[in-house]
C-alpha cells in the first residue's frame, strides 16, 4: 500500500528533487482513488461470493472468495498505492493515524470516499446479480456481513464482534509492519493481500468476514433488514481493532520510519 511513496520519496532523494511532483496528490486525486479502489475491493470481493462462490460443479466456495478479497487489495496496492496509500478501509485509515502514519485532517474525505464508492459497488453489484433470473435479493443477498441469523455458521453476536476486533488487529499491524521503512521493500502490497486471505478464510463462517467498515456498509445498504440492523457492528468492532493496533504497533515496533519517511 503505501510502500511506493517510499519508492518515490528515495528516488527523489537520488535524483535531486526531479520526483517531488509525483509526490504531491490533492485531496481530489487522493479520494477518486479511494473510491476506485473500495469499488473494486468490494465488487471484486462481494461478488466473487454472490456470482461464482456457489455456481454449479465448479464455483469456488470459501477459498475463492477469501482469495478474491486479497486480489483485490494486491491489485489496487499496484494501482493506486502512489496516489492514496491505497487504505480502502476507515479502519485502516483511522489505524494509521493512530499509529502515526496519517494526518487526521485527511481522515474524513477518504472515509466517506471509501464509503461512496462501497456503496456504488454494492448497487453494481445488485444490478448485474439481477440479470439472472434465479436471483433473489432476500435469499441471496450481496455477502453482507452478520451475526446471529445472519451469521453463516449461526455465530453469536459476541463471537462476530470478538473476532472482528482480534482480526482487524492483526491485519492493521501486518500493514504497519510491512510498510515500516524498514521492512524489506516491495513486499507490502504481498503482505497485506494474503493477511486479506487469510483473514477470510479465518472468518467468513463467522461474520462473513468485514475487517472493513465500507465494506459492510455497501452490501448492507442495498440488503436492508437484519444486515442494516447489525451494520453498526461492522463499524465499532474494527475500528476499535484497528486503532489498538495503531498504538500497539508504536510499541512493539520502536522507533523510525515508516514508508513515507515520516518519524514514529
Amino acid at each position: 500500500m503505501l510502500y511506493y511513496r517510499a519508492v518515490i520519496a528515495r528516488y527523489d532523494v537520488q535524483n535531486e528533487g526531479k520526483f517531488e511532483g509525483m509526490r504531491i496528490m490533492t485531496a481530489v486525486q487522493k479520494s477518486l482513488a479511494e473510491f476506485l479502489g473500495t469499488f473494486w475491493l468490494v465488487f471484486g470481493g462481494c461478488g466473487s461470493a454472490v456470482i461464482a462462490a456457489a455456481f454449479p460443479e465448479v464455483g469456488i466456495g470459501l477459498l475463492g472468495v477469501s482469495l478474491a478479497f486479497g486480489l483485490t487489495v494486491v491489485t489496487m496496492a499496484y494501482a493506486i498505492g502512489h496516489i492514496s496509500g491505497c487504505h480502502l478501509n476507515p479502519a485502516v485509515t483511522l489505524g494509521l493515524w493512530a499509529g502515526g502514519r496519517f494526518p487526521a485532517n485527511e481522515i474524513p474525505v477518504y472515509i466517506i470516499a471509501q464509503v461512496v464508492g462501497a456503496v456504488a459497488a454494492a448497487a453494481a453489484l445488485y444490478l448485474i446479480a439481477t440479470g439472472n433470473a434465479d436471483y433473489d435479493l432476500a435469499t441471496n443477498g450481496l455477502a453482507a456481513n452478520g451475526v446471529g441469523e445472519k451469521s453463516p455458521g449461526g455465530y453469536a453476536m459476541g463471537a462476530g464482534f470478538a473476532i472482528e476486533v482480534l482480526l482487524t488487529f492483526f491485519f492493521l499491524m501486518i500493514i504497519l509492519g510491512a510498510t515500516d521503512g524498514r521492512a524489506p521493500a516491495g513486499f507490502a502490497p504481498l503482505a497485506i493481500g494474503l493477511g486479506l486471505t487469510l483473514i477470510h478464510l479465518i472468518s467468513i463462517p463467522v461474520t462473513n468476514t468485514s475487517v472493513n467498515p465500507a465494506r459492510s456498509t455497501g452490501p448492507a445498504l442495498i440488503e436492508g433488514g437484519i444486515a442494516l440492523s447489525q451494520l453498526w457492528i461492522f463499524w465499532v468492532a474494527p475500528i476499535i481493532g484497528a486503532i489498538l493496533a495503531g498504538f500497539a504497533y508504536k510499541i512493539v515496533g520502536g522507533s523510525g520510519q515508516d514508508v513515507t519517511g515520516t518519524e514514529e
